[in-house]
């Protein structure tokens, strides 16, 4: 049990060019990069996709996956509309740390709710790309 996946969701392949004021100018593979050398005592695996579909796939997979001690989602805006992607969060019973590079609860009303946030270990917020490090430490905890 020494794996961690994290999963993003749509829009965040952009993360670094879409809404620099709002996700900043660092492209998440590049974030990654460091972050596996931070962790470099675990297996760090992410994936990304548009598709709700294949987010629940993933989520479905890490929840089955015996050598998987956790994941980290940042379901992007499907956070606010899926409730599929809720009931795959409430079905699985790895624990799942949400994540949100900007502060949803100062952006428009329709990102202020989170509808996984219920099933999930906790969320953290409007850290920017540094909230994945805190998502690893709090699934390591």
């Amino acid at each position: 049990m020494n794996h961690v996946i994290i999963i993003n969701g749509p829009n965040l392949n952009l993360t670094g060019n879409r809404e620099p004021e709002i996700y900043g100018t660092q492209t998440f593979d590049d974030y990654f990069v460091g972050l596996q050398s931070r962790f470099n005592f675990l297996t760090i695996t992410t994936t990304q996709s548009n598709i709700e579909g294949e987010i629940i796939n993933s989520i479905q997979a890490a929840g089955a996956d015996e050598r998987c001690l956790g994941i980290v989602l940042n379901a992007g805006a499907y956070s606010h509309t899926s409730i599929a992607i809720a009931d795959a969060v409430k079905a699985i019973s790895k624990p799942l740390v949400l994540v949100h590079i900007s502060n949803i609860y100062a952006r428009e009303p329709e990102r202020r709710t989170d509808l996984l946030v219920g099933s999930a270990k906790g969320m953290i917020c409007g850290l920017g790309l540094d909230g994945y490090e805190l998502a690893l430490r709090s699934l390591l905890s």
